[in-house]
């Protein structure tokens, strides 16, 4: 799969772009704050409906504009056809072959993305929502179904915490709202939940040798994911319910006292073990960065292993972050068979084969120069 054209208007600092690109590798060469990344958000977008930047979309549209639009032209298992996302004050339309979806659930997964940035290395140090958001974000592609529970449980999450926030200040006295909440949100969850013990089952298969052998076979990645429940990962469905319908009963009191909801997979983390110990506290810095690469060349993989075709993958001013054992894995890893993006503030020093037969596109100040 690879993307042939970008059509941009109104968006960022692009007031109107057309790029047409090719289908290995792609590299957008220019100073910061030009628009490289901006290019980078928009295939994102494309890709996703939503930038891993901001969630205030209109920060995307074009100063004075009323809309913003981005259209692209991919290949997928040999036929061609276009995707386009319009984002309005009204909101946002994401059309397929022309077509104007209904739910976006049926739209994402339509073009496969990895993107691999600066704060990704901060996947494994950082904060539980960011591992959290890559779950959500990589499952979604592969299963679209997952982002519709996820949306869902999420509205419910919040409808939830709301009433809690009610009884908490004593808004509210019948807690039968609470109980119907309650078991909605445990069938969304109880599905998230499932669904990602699957995913973790594939990001080991593939993650685990790759770290292996960027670590020169010096150490072993293990991945766990820790749920704020007792459950095994090979429960069922029906299993995790009961689990959690359970649990919800038992801590009822705290959550009206604290006036939030304490467990699911809102609350969920990924523990990161090299050679058996915990590498986001007591790991380096390169082995931080070595598992972090590792997951996100598994991504490549793992979605290659589910959908039949290699994603795009997006390398924003990630490079120059990796040294040049690793920069070199990862170029080796990718190259030929997946269609790149690399956005770099120069190419000097990034000495790889990979990027002698790449096309360039260079960036200044909202215009593109090939």
């Amino acid at each position: 799969m690879h993307i042939e054209q970008l059509k941009l208007k109104n968006y960022r600092n692009y007031t109107e772009l057309e790029l047409t690109f090719d289908d290995k590798i792609n590299v957008i060469i220019g100073e910061n704050a030009q628009g490289k990344t901006n290019l980078m958000e928009a295939i994102y977008l494309l890709a996703f409906t939503k930038s891993h930047r901001t969630t205030r979309e209109k920060e995307l549209i074009q100063w004075e504009a009323d809309y913003a639009k981005i259209e692209g032209r991919i290949t997928k298992r040999s036929q061609s056809f276009p995707l386009e996302i319009v984002l309005s004050g009204k909101g946002k339309k994401a059309k397929l072959n022309r077509i104007e979806q209904k739910r976006l659930s049926d739209y994402i997964g339509t073009l496969n993305v990895v993107m691999f940035a600066p704060e990704d290395l901060t996947l494994v140090k950082g904060p539980p929502q960011i591992r959290r958001r890559f779950i959500d974000m990589e499952l979604g592609q592969i299963q679209p179904k997952y982002i519709y529970h996820l949306g869902q449980f999420q509205k419910i999450l919040k409808q939830r915490n709301h009433f809690l926030k009610q009884l908490q200040r004593n808004y509210q006295t019948d807690r039968t709202m609470l109980d119907v909440l309650t078991e909605q949100l445990v069938e969304h969850a109880a599905t998230l939940l499932e669904r990602r013990f699957i995913f973790l089952e594939l990001l080991r298969k593939w993650a685990a040798p790759i770290h292996h052998g960027i670590s020169r076979e010096l150490e072993n990645l293990e991945i766990t994911y820790a749920p704020t429940i007792d459950v095994s990962e090979d429960a069922e469905k029906g299993t995790i319910e009961s689990i959690y319908r359970n649990q919800f009963q038992e801590i009822q009191e705290k959550e009206i006292e604290r006036g939030t909801t304490l467990i699911g997979p809102h609350r969920d983390d990924l523990i990161f073990h090299v050679n058996g110990k915990n590498v986001q506290t007591y790991g380096s810095q390169g082995q931080q960065r070595t598992a972090a690469l590792s997951v996100k060349l598994a991504e490549i993989e793992l979605i290659f292993n589910e959908v039949g075709e290699y994603p795009v993958l997006l390398l924003d001013d990630v490079l120059s972050e990796l040294d040049d054992f690793r920069q070199s894995h990862l170029l080796n890893t990718i190259q030929g068979k997946v269609q790149t993006f690399v956005s770099t503030t120069s190419v000097k020093g990034i000495n790889h084969e990979t990027l002698k037969d790449a096309e360039l596109f260079r960036v200044e100040n909202g215009q593109v120069f090939t």
